[in-house]
Protein backbone atom coordinates (compact mmCIF):
# COMPACT_ATOMS: atom_id res chain seq x y z
CA UNK A 1 0.00 0.00 0.00
CA UNK A 2 1.76 2.96 -0.87
CA UNK A 3 1.87 6.30 1.25
CA UNK A 4 -0.41 8.50 -0.54
CA UNK A 5 -3.32 5.67 -0.19
CA UNK A 6 -2.93 5.32 2.99
CA UNK A 7 -3.05 9.08 3.82
CA UNK A 8 -6.08 9.56 1.91
CA UNK A 9 -7.42 6.72 4.10
CA UNK A 10 -6.53 8.11 7.64
CA UNK A 11 -7.53 11.50 6.29
CA UNK A 12 -11.17 9.59 5.49
CA UNK A 13 -11.10 8.28 8.78
CA UNK A 14 -10.58 11.75 10.50
CA UNK A 15 -13.19 13.09 8.40
CA UNK A 16 -16.15 10.72 9.51
CA UNK A 17 -15.12 10.64 13.28
CA UNK A 18 -15.67 14.45 12.56
CA UNK A 19 -18.92 13.65 11.42
CA UNK A 20 -20.46 11.65 14.59
CA UNK A 21 -18.87 8.12 13.89
CA UNK A 22 -17.58 6.58 17.08
CA UNK A 23 -15.49 3.59 14.34
CA UNK A 24 -14.66 3.18 11.14
CA UNK A 25 -12.63 0.52 8.87
CA UNK A 26 -11.67 -0.03 5.00
CA UNK A 27 -10.71 -3.62 3.45
CA UNK A 28 -9.09 -3.09 0.29
CA UNK A 29 -9.15 -6.19 -2.01
CA UNK A 30 -5.94 -5.69 -4.08
CA UNK A 31 -6.25 -9.09 -5.85
CA UNK A 32 -9.28 -11.54 -5.21
CA UNK A 33 -8.74 -14.04 -8.08
CA UNK A 34 -10.49 -17.85 -8.40
CA UNK A 35 -9.64 -20.66 -10.69
CA UNK A 36 -11.88 -23.56 -11.85
CA UNK A 37 -10.57 -26.83 -13.61
CA UNK A 38 -13.40 -29.34 -13.89
CA UNK A 39 -12.75 -32.50 -16.09
CA UNK A 40 -15.37 -35.11 -16.77
CA UNK A 41 -15.38 -38.20 -18.09
CA UNK A 42 -11.68 -37.12 -19.16
CA UNK A 43 -12.42 -34.22 -21.25
CA UNK A 44 -11.83 -31.17 -19.98
CA UNK A 45 -15.78 -29.33 -19.04
CA UNK A 46 -14.67 -26.33 -16.64
CA UNK A 47 -11.86 -23.72 -17.20
CA UNK A 48 -13.10 -20.63 -15.70
CA UNK A 49 -11.25 -17.84 -13.89
CA UNK A 50 -12.28 -14.97 -12.03
CA UNK A 51 -10.22 -11.41 -10.86
CA UNK A 52 -11.55 -8.40 -9.30
CA UNK A 53 -10.48 -5.77 -6.74
CA UNK A 54 -12.32 -3.04 -5.02
CA UNK A 55 -12.48 -1.49 -1.56
CA UNK A 56 -15.88 -1.67 1.23
CA UNK A 57 -16.21 0.77 4.10
CA UNK A 58 -18.02 0.58 7.32
CA UNK A 59 -18.86 3.24 9.57
CA UNK A 60 -20.35 2.72 12.71
CA UNK A 61 -22.90 6.03 13.65
CA UNK A 62 -24.82 6.51 16.68
CA UNK A 63 -25.14 2.47 16.76
CA UNK A 64 -25.78 1.82 13.18
CA UNK A 65 -23.71 0.36 10.71
CA UNK A 66 -23.21 1.95 7.53
CA UNK A 67 -21.50 -0.28 4.70
CA UNK A 68 -20.64 0.69 1.04
CA UNK A 69 -18.79 -0.66 -1.55
CA UNK A 70 -16.67 0.10 -5.02
CA UNK A 71 -14.58 -0.92 -7.64
CA UNK A 72 -12.80 2.20 -8.43
CA UNK A 73 -9.93 2.79 -5.92
CA UNK A 74 -10.28 6.22 -6.90
CA UNK A 75 -13.83 6.74 -5.43
CA UNK A 76 -12.83 6.53 -1.78
CA UNK A 77 -14.16 9.65 -0.54
CA UNK A 78 -17.28 8.89 -2.27
CA UNK A 79 -17.51 5.41 -0.71
CA UNK A 80 -17.07 7.02 2.77
CA UNK A 81 -19.96 9.23 2.03
CA UNK A 82 -22.68 6.60 1.08
CA UNK A 83 -21.57 4.04 4.09
CA UNK A 84 -22.23 7.41 6.25
CA UNK A 85 -25.31 8.24 4.83
CA UNK A 86 -26.95 4.38 5.05
CA UNK A 87 -25.25 4.44 8.57
CA UNK A 88 -27.60 7.85 8.88
CA UNK A 89 -30.40 6.02 7.59
CA UNK A 90 -30.35 3.03 9.73
CA UNK A 91 -29.30 4.91 12.84
CA UNK A 92 -32.87 6.22 12.50
CA UNK A 93 -34.54 2.49 12.68
CA UNK A 94 -35.33 0.51 15.95
CA UNK A 95 -32.59 -2.31 17.12
CA UNK A 96 -29.67 -2.81 19.73
CA UNK A 97 -26.71 -0.62 19.29
CA UNK A 98 -23.76 -2.11 17.86
CA UNK A 99 -20.68 -1.08 19.88
CA UNK A 100 -17.48 -1.38 18.46
CA UNK A 101 -15.96 -2.54 21.96
CA UNK A 102 -12.38 -2.10 23.56
CA UNK A 103 -9.58 -0.03 21.13
CA UNK A 104 -7.60 -3.16 19.59
CA UNK A 105 -4.51 -2.07 17.66
CA UNK A 106 -2.86 -4.47 15.32
CA UNK A 107 -0.09 -4.43 13.27
CA UNK A 108 1.24 -6.96 10.89
CA UNK A 109 0.63 -9.54 8.43
CA UNK A 110 -0.28 -13.22 7.17
CA UNK A 111 0.58 -15.13 4.22
CA UNK A 112 -0.42 -19.11 4.11
CA UNK A 113 2.30 -21.07 3.70
CA UNK A 114 3.43 -21.50 0.71
CA UNK A 115 5.84 -23.39 -2.02
CA UNK A 116 4.58 -22.67 -5.16
CA UNK A 117 1.15 -20.08 -5.68
CA UNK A 118 -1.28 -22.67 -8.17
CA UNK A 119 -1.57 -19.29 -9.99
CA UNK A 120 1.94 -19.58 -11.08
CA UNK A 121 1.22 -23.25 -12.45
CA UNK A 122 0.85 -23.74 -16.15
CA UNK A 123 -2.36 -24.96 -17.60
CA UNK A 124 -1.09 -27.84 -19.13
CA UNK A 125 0.59 -29.26 -15.39
CA UNK A 126 -3.03 -28.88 -13.66
CA UNK A 127 -4.84 -30.51 -16.19
CA UNK A 128 -1.95 -33.38 -16.35
CA UNK A 129 -1.91 -33.83 -12.33
CA UNK A 130 -6.10 -34.48 -13.29
CA UNK A 131 -5.84 -36.45 -16.11
CA UNK A 132 -3.51 -38.65 -14.00
CA UNK A 133 -5.65 -39.52 -11.64
CA UNK A 134 -8.72 -39.89 -14.50
CA UNK A 135 -6.91 -42.68 -15.45
CA UNK A 136 -6.34 -44.28 -12.59
CA UNK A 137 -10.35 -43.88 -11.73
CA UNK A 138 -10.98 -46.09 -14.98
CA UNK A 139 -12.29 -49.63 -14.57
CA UNK A 140 -15.17 -51.48 -16.43
CA UNK A 141 -17.80 -51.27 -13.54
CA UNK A 142 -17.48 -47.05 -13.45
CA UNK A 143 -19.77 -44.97 -15.63
CA UNK A 144 -19.25 -41.33 -14.73
CA UNK A 145 -16.18 -39.87 -13.05
CA UNK A 146 -14.86 -36.35 -12.62
CA UNK A 147 -11.92 -34.40 -11.20
CA UNK A 148 -11.92 -30.88 -9.91
CA UNK A 149 -8.97 -28.31 -9.11
CA UNK A 150 -10.41 -25.46 -7.21
CA UNK A 151 -7.57 -22.55 -6.07
CA UNK A 152 -8.24 -19.21 -4.23
CA UNK A 153 -5.77 -15.98 -3.74
CA UNK A 154 -6.88 -12.81 -1.61
CA UNK A 155 -4.66 -9.79 -1.16
CA UNK A 156 -6.13 -8.29 1.21
CA UNK A 157 -5.08 -5.05 3.21
CA UNK A 158 -6.98 -3.86 6.41
CA UNK A 159 -7.25 -0.29 8.13
CA UNK A 160 -9.63 0.54 11.20
CA UNK A 161 -10.06 4.12 13.57
CA UNK A 162 -7.90 1.80 16.23
CA UNK A 163 -4.90 2.69 14.05
CA UNK A 164 -5.05 -0.84 12.85
CA UNK A 165 -3.13 -1.50 9.62
CA UNK A 166 -2.86 -5.39 8.68
CA UNK A 167 -2.20 -7.13 5.13
CA UNK A 168 -3.56 -10.86 4.16
CA UNK A 169 -2.39 -12.71 1.72
CA UNK A 170 -4.33 -15.96 1.34
CA UNK A 171 -4.09 -19.16 -0.79
CA UNK A 172 -6.97 -21.85 -0.89
CA UNK A 173 -6.26 -25.37 -2.69
CA UNK A 174 -9.49 -27.03 -3.01
CA UNK A 175 -9.27 -30.82 -5.33
CA UNK A 176 -12.22 -33.41 -5.26
CA UNK A 177 -12.86 -37.09 -7.30
CA UNK A 178 -15.45 -38.89 -7.62
CA UNK A 179 -16.60 -41.95 -9.59
CA UNK A 180 -20.39 -43.31 -10.13
CA UNK A 181 -22.79 -46.20 -11.49
CA UNK A 182 -25.74 -47.53 -11.35
CA UNK A 183 -26.44 -50.09 -8.50
CA UNK A 184 -28.70 -53.70 -9.38
CA UNK A 185 -31.35 -51.22 -8.71
CA UNK A 186 -30.30 -48.77 -11.35
CA UNK A 187 -29.89 -45.48 -8.55
CA UNK A 188 -26.70 -44.03 -8.67
CA UNK A 189 -24.29 -44.69 -5.95
CA UNK A 190 -21.13 -42.17 -5.60
CA UNK A 191 -17.99 -42.77 -3.88
CA UNK A 192 -15.51 -39.26 -3.75
CA UNK A 193 -12.77 -37.88 -2.05
CA UNK A 194 -11.92 -34.80 -1.61
CA UNK A 195 -8.09 -33.09 -0.81
CA UNK A 196 -7.46 -32.91 2.97
CA UNK A 197 -4.79 -33.17 5.52
CA UNK A 198 -3.52 -32.56 9.15
CA UNK A 199 -3.20 -29.19 9.93
CA UNK A 200 0.39 -28.42 8.49
CA UNK A 201 2.83 -28.13 6.28
CA UNK A 202 2.01 -25.83 3.24
CA UNK A 203 -0.52 -25.08 1.42
CA UNK A 204 0.63 -24.44 -2.70
CA UNK A 205 0.40 -26.85 -5.31
CA UNK A 206 2.84 -28.77 -4.16
CA UNK A 207 0.49 -30.15 -1.77
CA UNK A 208 -1.62 -31.78 -4.02
CA UNK A 209 1.19 -34.75 -4.58
CA UNK A 210 2.69 -34.00 -1.05
CA UNK A 211 -0.91 -35.31 0.66
CA UNK A 212 -0.88 -38.59 -1.96
CA UNK A 213 -4.23 -36.91 -2.57
CA UNK A 214 -4.26 -39.41 -6.25
CA UNK A 215 -3.64 -42.43 -4.39
CA UNK A 216 -6.95 -42.27 -3.19
CA UNK A 217 -8.37 -43.30 -6.74
CA UNK A 218 -7.97 -47.05 -6.56
CA UNK A 219 -9.84 -47.04 -2.80
CA UNK A 220 -12.94 -45.29 -4.16
CA UNK A 221 -12.85 -47.82 -7.14
CA UNK A 222 -13.09 -50.61 -4.84
CA UNK A 223 -15.34 -49.23 -2.90
CA UNK A 224 -17.82 -48.33 -5.34
CA UNK A 225 -17.32 -51.69 -7.00
CA UNK A 226 -18.93 -53.20 -3.23
CA UNK A 227 -21.43 -50.89 -3.64
CA UNK A 228 -23.49 -51.81 -6.51
CA UNK A 229 -23.86 -54.93 -5.13
CA UNK A 230 -24.25 -54.02 -1.79
CA UNK A 231 -27.72 -54.16 0.62
CA UNK A 232 -29.30 -50.94 1.42
CA UNK A 233 -28.81 -50.02 5.55
CA UNK A 234 -31.71 -51.44 7.44
CA UNK A 235 -33.04 -49.20 10.23
CA UNK A 236 -32.40 -49.68 13.74
CA UNK A 237 -30.52 -48.17 16.50
CA UNK A 238 -26.89 -48.98 17.26
CA UNK A 239 -23.84 -47.67 17.62
CA UNK A 240 -22.43 -44.84 14.98
CA UNK A 241 -18.75 -44.33 14.00
CA UNK A 242 -18.46 -40.97 11.96
CA UNK A 243 -14.78 -40.91 10.40
CA UNK A 244 -13.76 -37.42 9.36
CA UNK A 245 -15.49 -37.24 5.82
CA UNK A 246 -18.67 -37.06 7.71
CA UNK A 247 -17.83 -36.28 11.01
CA UNK A 248 -16.78 -32.57 9.68
CA UNK A 249 -19.95 -32.08 8.48
CA UNK A 250 -21.62 -32.84 11.68
CA UNK A 251 -19.61 -30.33 13.89
CA UNK A 252 -20.07 -28.04 10.61
CA UNK A 253 -24.25 -28.39 10.78
CA UNK A 254 -24.64 -28.81 14.43
CA UNK A 255 -21.65 -27.10 16.40
CA UNK A 256 -20.35 -23.94 13.98
CA UNK A 257 -23.61 -22.73 13.21
CA UNK A 258 -25.53 -23.73 16.26
CA UNK A 259 -22.48 -21.65 17.66
CA UNK A 260 -22.78 -18.23 15.48
CA UNK A 261 -23.70 -15.51 17.50
CA UNK A 262 -25.61 -13.27 14.72
CA UNK A 263 -27.64 -16.64 14.51
CA UNK A 264 -28.33 -16.81 18.34
CA UNK A 265 -29.54 -13.18 18.81
CA UNK A 266 -31.75 -13.71 15.45
CA UNK A 267 -30.06 -12.37 13.15
CA UNK A 268 -30.12 -14.93 10.08
CA UNK A 269 -33.92 -16.20 10.81
CA UNK A 270 -35.02 -14.90 7.67
CA UNK A 271 -32.26 -16.67 5.53
CA UNK A 272 -30.23 -19.32 7.00
CA UNK A 273 -32.19 -19.87 10.48
CA UNK A 274 -31.32 -19.24 14.13
CA UNK A 275 -29.95 -21.29 16.64
CA UNK A 276 -31.48 -23.52 19.71
CA UNK A 277 -28.46 -21.66 21.45
CA UNK A 278 -29.52 -18.69 23.92
CA UNK A 279 -26.96 -15.99 25.40
CA UNK A 280 -27.69 -17.35 28.33
CA UNK A 281 -26.64 -20.67 27.85
CA UNK A 282 -23.43 -19.58 27.72
CA UNK A 283 -21.21 -21.04 30.61
CA UNK A 284 -24.18 -23.17 31.38
CA UNK A 285 -25.33 -25.37 28.62
CA UNK A 286 -24.14 -29.08 28.62
CA UNK A 287 -24.07 -29.53 24.84
CA UNK A 288 -22.31 -32.96 24.86
CA UNK A 289 -20.67 -35.56 26.58
CA UNK A 290 -17.94 -35.07 28.92
CA UNK A 291 -15.68 -36.39 25.50
CA UNK A 292 -16.66 -33.28 23.84
CA UNK A 293 -14.04 -30.63 23.32
CA UNK A 294 -14.55 -28.67 20.68
CA UNK A 295 -12.27 -25.21 20.11
CA UNK A 296 -11.86 -22.39 17.15
CA UNK A 297 -8.06 -22.70 16.47
CA UNK A 298 -5.48 -21.14 14.45
CA UNK A 299 -4.86 -24.01 11.72
CA UNK A 300 -1.40 -23.12 9.55
CA UNK A 301 -2.87 -25.11 6.20
CA UNK A 302 -6.74 -24.73 6.40
CA UNK A 303 -9.18 -22.44 4.18
CA UNK A 304 -10.35 -21.20 7.95
CA UNK A 305 -7.15 -19.34 8.91
CA UNK A 306 -6.46 -15.95 8.17
CA UNK A 307 -4.69 -13.81 10.72
CA UNK A 308 -6.97 -10.84 11.32
CA UNK A 309 -10.76 -10.87 10.99
CA UNK A 310 -12.49 -8.53 9.01
CA UNK A 311 -13.21 -6.68 12.21
CA UNK A 312 -9.63 -6.27 12.88
CA UNK A 313 -9.29 -8.59 15.66
CA UNK A 314 -6.42 -11.24 15.54
CA UNK A 315 -7.13 -14.82 15.28
CA UNK A 316 -6.43 -17.18 18.03
CA UNK A 317 -7.40 -20.55 19.73
CA UNK A 318 -9.80 -20.82 22.06
CA UNK A 319 -12.58 -23.51 23.17
CA UNK A 320 -16.48 -23.38 22.35
CA UNK A 321 -17.09 -26.56 24.46
CA UNK A 322 -14.91 -28.18 26.94
CA UNK A 323 -15.86 -31.71 28.51
CA UNK A 324 -19.22 -30.72 27.21
CA UNK A 325 -19.85 -27.47 28.85
CA UNK A 326 -20.56 -24.59 26.47
CA UNK A 327 -18.50 -21.81 27.07
CA UNK A 328 -18.33 -19.59 23.92
CA UNK A 329 -19.71 -18.60 20.77
CA UNK A 330 -18.09 -17.33 17.37
CA UNK A 331 -18.86 -13.66 17.75
CA UNK A 332 -17.67 -10.30 15.97
CA UNK A 333 -17.12 -7.59 18.08
CA UNK A 334 -20.60 -5.07 17.13
CA UNK A 335 -22.57 -7.74 18.99
CA UNK A 336 -20.81 -8.44 22.34
CA UNK A 337 -22.65 -5.88 24.13
CA UNK A 338 -26.17 -7.02 23.09
CA UNK A 339 -25.36 -10.51 23.85
CA UNK A 340 -24.32 -9.87 27.44
CA UNK A 341 -27.66 -7.63 27.97
CA UNK A 342 -29.97 -10.32 26.45
CA UNK A 343 -28.23 -12.59 28.84
CA UNK A 344 -28.80 -10.21 31.51
CA UNK A 345 -25.39 -10.69 33.20
CA UNK A 346 -21.83 -10.46 31.34
CA UNK A 347 -21.24 -14.06 29.52
CA UNK A 348 -18.82 -12.60 26.53
CA UNK A 349 -15.80 -10.14 27.50
CA UNK A 350 -14.36 -9.77 24.00
CA UNK A 351 -14.83 -10.52 19.97
CA UNK A 352 -13.97 -14.24 18.68
CA UNK A 353 -12.48 -12.75 15.80
CA UNK A 354 -14.95 -14.81 13.87
CA UNK A 355 -16.18 -11.61 11.77
CA UNK A 356 -15.56 -12.25 8.07
CA UNK A 357 -16.56 -11.16 4.39
CA UNK A 358 -16.61 -13.33 0.78
CA UNK A 359 -15.41 -10.29 -0.54
CA UNK A 360 -14.82 -6.49 -0.97
CA UNK A 361 -18.58 -5.61 -1.80
CA UNK A 362 -20.29 -7.97 1.21
CA UNK A 363 -20.14 -6.58 4.62
CA UNK A 364 -18.75 -8.69 7.05
CA UNK A 365 -20.73 -10.77 9.67
CA UNK A 366 -20.49 -13.74 12.47
CA UNK A 367 -18.81 -16.65 10.07
CA UNK A 368 -17.74 -19.61 11.30
CA UNK A 369 -13.73 -20.25 11.47
CA UNK A 370 -11.51 -23.40 11.93
CA UNK A 371 -14.21 -25.60 14.15
CA UNK A 372 -12.31 -28.66 15.77
CA UNK A 373 -12.96 -31.26 17.94
CA UNK A 374 -9.76 -32.36 19.99
CA UNK A 375 -8.61 -35.87 19.89
CA UNK A 376 -9.20 -37.88 22.94
CA UNK A 377 -8.61 -41.17 24.34
CA UNK A 378 -10.08 -44.17 22.94
CA UNK A 379 -7.41 -44.87 20.81
CA UNK A 380 -7.28 -45.39 17.15
CA UNK A 381 -10.18 -46.35 14.35
CA UNK A 382 -8.98 -50.13 14.59
CA UNK A 383 -9.31 -49.59 18.70
CA UNK A 384 -12.40 -48.41 18.50
CA UNK A 385 -14.08 -50.83 16.00
CA UNK A 386 -12.77 -53.71 18.10
CA UNK A 387 -14.65 -52.04 20.75
CA UNK A 388 -17.86 -51.84 19.15
CA UNK A 389 -20.72 -54.60 19.51
CA UNK A 390 -22.88 -53.42 17.40
CA UNK A 391 -22.67 -50.58 14.91
CA UNK A 392 -22.10 -49.05 11.63
CA UNK A 393 -18.82 -47.06 9.88
CA UNK A 394 -20.17 -43.43 7.81
CA UNK A 395 -17.89 -41.72 5.61
CA UNK A 396 -18.63 -38.60 3.32
CA UNK A 397 -21.64 -36.78 2.70
CA UNK A 398 -24.64 -37.01 0.25
CA UNK A 399 -27.64 -35.47 1.58
CA UNK A 400 -28.53 -33.38 4.80
CA UNK A 401 -31.40 -31.71 5.94
CA UNK A 402 -30.93 -29.60 9.46
CA UNK A 403 -33.44 -28.26 11.38
CA UNK A 404 -33.63 -24.40 11.13
CA UNK A 405 -32.43 -23.94 14.80
CA UNK A 406 -29.90 -26.47 14.26
CA UNK A 407 -31.64 -28.74 17.03
CA UNK A 408 -32.10 -31.73 14.13
CA UNK A 409 -30.38 -33.55 11.59
CA UNK A 410 -31.06 -35.84 8.64
CA UNK A 411 -27.86 -37.09 7.22
CA UNK A 412 -27.16 -39.44 4.46
CA UNK A 413 -23.53 -40.92 3.70
CA UNK A 414 -22.13 -42.36 0.85
CA UNK A 415 -21.50 -45.45 2.22
CA UNK A 416 -21.10 -47.70 5.43
CA UNK A 417 -19.47 -50.66 7.22
CA UNK A 418 -21.07 -53.11 9.58
CA UNK A 419 -19.43 -53.18 12.70
CA UNK A 420 -20.59 -56.40 14.52
CA UNK A 421 -18.79 -58.09 18.17
CA UNK A 422 -15.57 -55.88 17.32
CA UNK A 423 -14.81 -56.89 13.47
CA UNK A 424 -15.67 -54.57 10.32
CA UNK A 425 -18.17 -56.57 7.86
CA UNK A 426 -20.39 -55.84 4.85
CA UNK A 427 -20.81 -52.77 3.27
CA UNK A 428 -24.05 -50.98 3.02
CA UNK A 429 -25.54 -48.30 0.57
CA UNK A 430 -28.26 -45.44 0.92
CA UNK A 431 -27.05 -45.65 4.77
CA UNK A 432 -28.78 -42.82 6.75
CA UNK A 433 -28.74 -41.72 10.29
CA UNK A 434 -30.92 -39.02 12.16
CA UNK A 435 -31.02 -37.67 15.67
CA UNK A 436 -31.70 -34.33 17.63
CA UNK A 437 -28.58 -32.23 18.24
CA UNK A 438 -28.26 -32.11 22.10
CA UNK A 439 -28.97 -35.84 22.99
CA UNK A 440 -26.79 -37.06 19.86
CA UNK A 441 -23.35 -35.38 21.07
CA UNK A 442 -24.52 -36.77 24.64
CA UNK A 443 -24.07 -39.71 23.24
CA UNK A 444 -20.44 -39.42 22.17
CA UNK A 445 -18.82 -42.10 24.03
CA UNK A 446 -15.56 -42.32 21.91
CA UNK A 447 -13.04 -40.01 20.33
CA UNK A 448 -10.39 -41.21 18.53
CA UNK A 449 -6.50 -39.89 19.37
CA UNK A 450 -4.44 -37.65 17.12
CA UNK A 451 -3.92 -40.65 14.17
CA UNK A 452 -7.66 -40.69 13.29
CA UNK A 453 -7.52 -36.52 13.43
CA UNK A 454 -7.91 -34.88 10.05
CA UNK A 455 -8.21 -31.94 8.65
CA UNK A 456 -11.20 -31.52 6.35
CA UNK A 457 -11.72 -28.18 4.08
CA UNK A 458 -14.85 -26.92 3.22
CA UNK A 459 -15.14 -24.58 0.24
CA UNK A 460 -18.61 -23.77 0.14
CA UNK A 461 -20.12 -22.26 3.80
CA UNK A 462 -23.23 -20.42 2.20
CA UNK A 463 -24.61 -17.77 4.91
CA UNK A 464 -26.27 -14.25 4.73
CA UNK A 465 -28.56 -11.89 2.97
CA UNK A 466 -27.26 -11.38 0.30
CA UNK A 467 -25.48 -14.84 0.47
CA UNK A 468 -22.04 -15.15 0.91
CA UNK A 469 -19.73 -18.40 0.55
CA UNK A 470 -17.07 -19.05 2.69
CA UNK A 471 -14.32 -21.24 3.32
CA UNK A 472 -13.70 -23.10 6.45
CA UNK A 473 -11.69 -26.19 7.84
CA UNK A 474 -12.43 -28.50 10.55
CA UNK A 475 -9.84 -31.15 12.33
CA UNK A 476 -11.79 -33.76 13.34
CA UNK A 477 -10.97 -37.92 15.54
CA UNK A 478 -12.92 -40.63 14.39
CA UNK A 479 -16.18 -40.13 17.14
CA UNK A 480 -18.61 -43.24 17.98
CA UNK A 481 -21.66 -42.28 18.96
CA UNK A 482 -24.04 -44.62 21.21
CA UNK A 483 -28.03 -45.61 20.44
CA UNK A 484 -28.44 -43.62 17.61
CA UNK A 485 -31.58 -44.05 14.89
CA UNK A 486 -29.96 -45.67 11.42
CA UNK A 487 -31.45 -46.45 8.20
CA UNK A 488 -34.58 -46.14 6.88
CA UNK A 489 -38.29 -48.38 7.43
Amino acid sequence: MNNEMTGEIRRQFDRVLAAGCSWADIRIYIEDATESLYLDDGNLEGNSASLSSGMGVRVLYRGAWGFAATAKMENMAECFNRALNNARAAAELPGFPKDSGDVVKVAGKYESPVVTDPFTVKLKEKTDFMRAIDAKLQNEHIEHRTVSLYFQKRIVHYFNTDGTEYQRKIINNFADMSVMAADDEGRTQQRSCELAGNGKGTRGFEWLADSNFAGNADRINAELAELLTAPKLPAGKRSVILLPGQGFLQVHETIGHALELDRILGYELSFAGGSHVKPDMIGKLSFGSEKLNAYAGFTSNSPGTFGLDDDGIPQSEYPLIKNGLLVNVLSCRGDIKEANHVAGRDVMKSSGGASRSCAFYRPPIDRMTNINVAPGNDGTLDDIIAATEDGIIMDVPVSWSIGSNREHFHFGCEIAWEVKNGVKGKVFKNSTYHGHSLPFWHNLDKVGDITTWKLQQVANCGKGEPNQIMEVGHGIPVMRFADVDTGEE
